[in-house]
């Protein structure tokens, strides 16, 4: 494994740090991150749409979610070598080139199956960006400023997948579906532009030889670990889900037992070597599943047990969306005075409370009911979000951040699919139950009513039903979407115990000699 240490500034070490400095590559990298984080979230309010207009089946329009979800698995692995052998500006604008275009292509595709593959190319391009962004502000920024500079930069990150359904939505009522696609061709060539004039050309750190086996394996573990745990929320016992995890746990096992004995890693492991890195990643993956309870559930139970179509649901999440935007800079700067420890606890206790408030939904909550406890979430979710992301890179070795970067979102990935799936698994497993109590009740005094009665509570399939059972069911998916909500309480309460766990210390980076020296422990360790 290369030891040249990267470029550490744009500017020379003399020369005093200033935020402008660094402002215009900022926005040519949140710009990328933007588009390629709201893609993601928006097409699935789209779906509907897609069905009448490419005359295609739900289930092969799925795959344009699935598609563009798995083509980033595969490729986050390879953002680090491939960022170290041609150049992280390069590796990036490609990248955003390569989104664009599938973009483009997406919004001229004439059938399912080549709106698919457009996606997945969209995939290919988009699974660099976030890696790569956070690597880049990581390295273009001084040290006492690093809390900052990512709390700037997280705001897109949780702030996208808010606003997604809400533009989807609209475009799709008042325009055409094409243009969640075509809006982001101006967007990416402004972004392309503005990048290849003002990101500097860091220097490259040397990539070493291609490890062959981690570029099979490590994306072949990946996607197959996503898909696997992504099919886990219809069924855990299906083919597809069992052969994903199959496969993927056969070719993760591979790929660690390869990378430990490899002198160029694809992916550097050693990396959990480290304690504090280890406690960070662990506090992040409980963070995650925590975070899920409204990110995921929330717009469910507006639109199964309420009714709300997806633009009004949207509408209703925009207040978590702006309290995210407003929490995550002051979270970045107080990351640069206090460190990450304060701030996990409290922004993993807001969550907490969030979620033991949205644990009280109910056939009769309104869209204003739900702003506090939303505000709450994306405060929460503000203060800690990036604090963590940077606590997490500060404990790595400073010329292992591109690799790093690239392990931890590729986890990231496969921590998001199992976090959806784990959800609607306890979410149906209560549905099952609380309806099932309901069918029991009312077969004594309608025999047709319990046949009626399925365990799908939503609003759409209450409909014809008599009043009496419409309610019953939506009282049953109401408590299930309650007890859901529980579990979510105490991973948050977790979370938050085991942020106590993390250093005091904070924004400590190390320098360039001592880089060296930490980088050729991991190695020869």
């Amino acid at each position: 494994m290369a030891t040249a240490v990267l470029a550490e500034s744009v500017a020379p070490k003399e020369t005093p740090f200033r935020m402008r400095a660094i402002m215009a590559p900022l926005v040519a990298i949140i710009v990328g991150v933007f588009m390629v984080v709201l893609d993601g979230t928006a097409v699935n309010v789209a779906l509907p749409q897609l069905v009448l207009t490419l005359h295609s089946p739900l289930t092969t329009l799925q795959w344009t979610i699935t598609g563009y979800a798995l083509a980033q698995a595969a490729v986050i692995p390879l953002a680090g070598w491939l960022s170290d052998r041609v150049g992280v500006k390069r590796l990036f604008l490609i990248s955003v080139v390569l989104f664009t275009i599938g973009s483009a292509l997406c919004a001229t595709a004439q059938s399912s199956g080549y709106l698919v593959f457009f996606r997945i190319l969209q995939g290919l391009g988009g699974g660099f960006v976030l890696p790569l962004a956070m690597a880049y502000v990581y390295r273009i920024c001084a040290t006492e400023r690093i809390g900052a500079v990512m709390g700037m930069m997280g705001v897109p990150i949780l702030f996208a997948p808010a606003i997604g359904p809400v533009l989807a939505g609209w475009l799709v009522e008042y325009a055409s579906w094409r243009w969640i696609f075509l809006i982001n061709v101006p967007i990416g060539i402004i972004g392309v532009l503005v990048g290849l004039v003002t990101l500097p050309a860091l220097a490259r750190q040397a990539a070493g030889t291609l490890d062959r086996a981690g570029v099979v394996l490590a994306p072949l573990a990946f996607a197959a670990l996503s898909y696997g745990v992504s099919e886990g929320a219809t069924s855990w016992t299906s083919p597809a889900t069992i052969g994903g995890i199959a496969v993927g746990a056969a070719a993760l096992a591979l790929f660690i037992a390869v990378e430990l004995r490899s002198a160029a890693p694809l992916l550097e492991l050693r990396v959990f070597r480290s304690g504090e890195f280890v406690r960070a990643i662990i506090v992040q993956w409980v963070g995650q599943f925590a975070l899920f309870g409204s990110l995921f559930l929330v717009p469910l139970f507006l639109q199964q047990v309420r009714g709300y179509g997806a633009f009004d649901t949207g509408l209703i999440l925009l207040p978590q969306a702006l309290a995210s935007a407003v929490f995550m800079p002051i979270g970045g700067i107080l990351f640069d005075r206090i460190g990450a420890r304060p701030l996990v606890v409290v922004g993993l206790g807001l969550v907490a409370v969030a979620t033991v408030l949205l644990a009280h939904v109910g056939i009769t909550t309104q869209g204003r009911d739900l702003i506090l406890p939303l505000a709450l979430s994306g405060a929460g979710m503000g203060l800690m979000f990036m604090s963590l992301n940077t606590h997490l890179l500060n404990a790595a070795p400073r010329a292992l951040i591109g690799r790093v970067t690239a392990l931890t979102n590729a986890l990231q990935q496969v921590v998001n699919s199992l976090s959806v799936a784990g959800l609607a698994t306890i979410l149906t497993s209560r549905l099952t139950t609380n309806v099932g109590t309901v069918r029991a009740a009312l077969a004594a005094q309608a025999p047709q009513a319990p046949q009626a009665a399925t365990s799908q509570a939503t609003a759409g399939a209450a409909a014809a039903l008599p009043p009496a059972v419409q309610e019953a069911l939506a009282r049953a998916a109401a408590l299930s979407f309650d007890e859901t909500f529980r579990v979510m309480v105490v991973a948050a309460i977790v979370g938050a115990a085991l942020g106590l766990l993390l250093r005091r210390s904070h924004a400590t980076q190390v320098s360039s000699e001592d880089s060296i020296t930490e980088t050729s422990a991991f190695i020869t360790a």
